[in-house]
């Protein structure tokens, strides 16, 4: 599994690694094969507005997402866990203190659509 950066201390970040309640949210949990897991993880962030995959390797996805209005710019990473079957994540805001929820709502946006994906098969 790639690491993934830590949260800074300002709001505007979300990570399936950070413990405490401001930053932390649940890993991402797959089933079957990690590389078809990979590819309807990047299928579905692939086709979200103002969404660019940046880089993709096994394992290992990095993405920008850019905002309608100021077109800032978050950067979100996702790193495949095997070993327990979760995609671990991190999605935070380049710019600013705070993002009035807007990178957990897209990872709880996310985590729901992948679940849909995996159960349809």
């Amino acid at each position: 599994m790639k690491p993934l950066p830590p949260c800074p201390a300002s709001p505007n970040c979300i990570s399936s690694l950070a413990t405490d309640a401001g930053h932390g949210a649940a890993p991402i949990p797959y089933r079957g094969d990690m590389t078809q897991a990979q590819r309807q993880l990047e299928s579905i962030v692939g086709a979200m507005p103002r969404a660019t995959i940046v880089n993709s390797e096994p394992g290992y996805v990095a993405a920008q997402f850019r905002s309608l209005i100021f077109r800032f710019i978050d950067d979100v990473e996702f790193s495949f866990d095997s070993v327990n079957a979760v995609i671990h994540f991190r999605s935070a805001s380049r710019s600013g203190h705070s993002d009035f929820g807007v990178n957990r709502k897209r990872m709880q946006q996310i985590a729901t659509a992948f679940a849909a994906a995996q159960s349809q098969g």
